[in-house]
């Protein structure tokens, strides 16, 4: 018998994205969803099936151009780069885990023996449990210690205005050795200070013009304020990117591909801290296990993380802190003053 047909949200919840994901896809001409006699989009069988193909080679990091390439004209050779780039980033995680393999196995060996632990030995394995990042609140807080214990390769940082968020992420960024806070000052001259740096980087420029091929292959407009925020993500050496407003600039499109792009880095590619109040860039339904939400409440409680559940504790103060790009761009001038402060 065939299978059921799928509503847009039961078909997004089976896929683990988001319905708008489906309408992009839709969009880009690689999924055709069946129609009621109402003109209700569904998706039966034929559908789901494309879809999961073209939900598995967007996790291998295909942009929509290269997605078409293997779905609609069956080109084979598309994926070559994407399965690479794939396997590399699965043979890192694959070495970090037999070094921390031989570590326990050693200290087994060592125990078997009779011999005794300090702390030392065991500190290596105690890394993950401990605070990453751990520092007193700032102002507007009361000096409350705060500790980052379970550090995301894409963490959100959301709050209302005046909440504090910036000063949290400027104290984040401090926090982490060598760590980088790219602040608005990026998009002054256009840009200028990128230019200048790609110009004497050729290396540089070469991973920019990449990055902004593939974002432009996503819809993305290539505007100064795209490109300044690239090429600081892409330069070499920070242990940590804060990133403040990251839409500022951005059309909706733009940073609807910029999170794609930012979700398809390396497991092991430094930390982001994005502060947003776009919902194009934290679509709380698109949230995935490799992601974390802080919350700075209007009250000025301290930082808490939230659970992307409706229901969750803090889930709807986050939600009603993100709005749609539209009405984020009549906000610039107001987030800027604030900045400034």
């Amino acid at each position: 018998m065939p299978g059921p047909f799928l509503s847009p949200s039961e078909a997004a919840r089976q896929l683990g994205v988001s319905a708008k994901a489906l309408r992009l896809y839709e969009l880009r001409g690689l999924l055709i969803p069946s129609r009621t006699v109402s003109g209700w989009r569904t998706y039966g069988p034929p559908e789901m099936a494309r879809a999961r193909e073209i939900v598995a080679l967007r996790a291998l990091g295909l942009s929509l151009a290269e997605v078409g390439q293997v779905v609609l004209k069956r080109d084979a050779a598309a994926v070559r780069p994407a399965l690479a780039a794939h396997q590399s980033n699965l043979e890192s995680q694959a070495r970090r885990l037999s070094e921390q393999i031989a570590k326990v196995r050693g200290l087994r060996t060592e125990l078997d023996k009779g011999q005794a632990l300090g702390a030392g030995d065991l500190a290596p394995l105690m890394l993950s449990a401990m605070p990453a990042v751990a520092f007193d609140l700032p102002w507007p807080w009361g000096g409350e210690r705060f500790e980052l214990t379970d550090i995301r390769p894409l963490n959100f940082i959301v709050g209302p205005l005046f909440s504090g968020k910036t000063r949290l992420a400027r104290a984040i960024a401090d926090g982490f050795p060598g760590g980088v806070f790219l602040g608005l000052e990026r998009l002054a001259d256009d840009g200028a200070a990128a230019e200048a740096r790609m110009e004497a980087d050729p290396g540089l420029k070469e991973q920019v013009d990449r990055a902004l091929q593939w974002l432009a292959e996503e819809g993305a407009t290539l505007t100064p304020a795209l490109v300044a925020l690239v090429a600081a993500l892409e330069a070499n050496g920070p242990q940590a990117f804060v990133v403040d407003m990251v839409e500022q600039g951005l059309d909706e499109e733009t940073q609807e591909a910029l999170i794609t792009y930012l979700r398809r880095r390396p497991a092991d590619a430094p930390p982001l801290f994005l502060l947003t109040r776009s919902n194009a860039i934290l679509d709380l339904a698109a949230v995935g296990p490799n992601e974390t939400i802080i919350l700075c409440p209007a009250n000025h409680a301290p930082p808490s993380f939230v659970v992307p559940t409706p229901g969750a504790a803090g889930y709807e103060a986050v939600a009603t802190c993100l709005a749609s790009p539209e009405v984020r761009a009549r906000s610039e001038g107001v987030v800027a003053m604030r900045t400034a402060l």
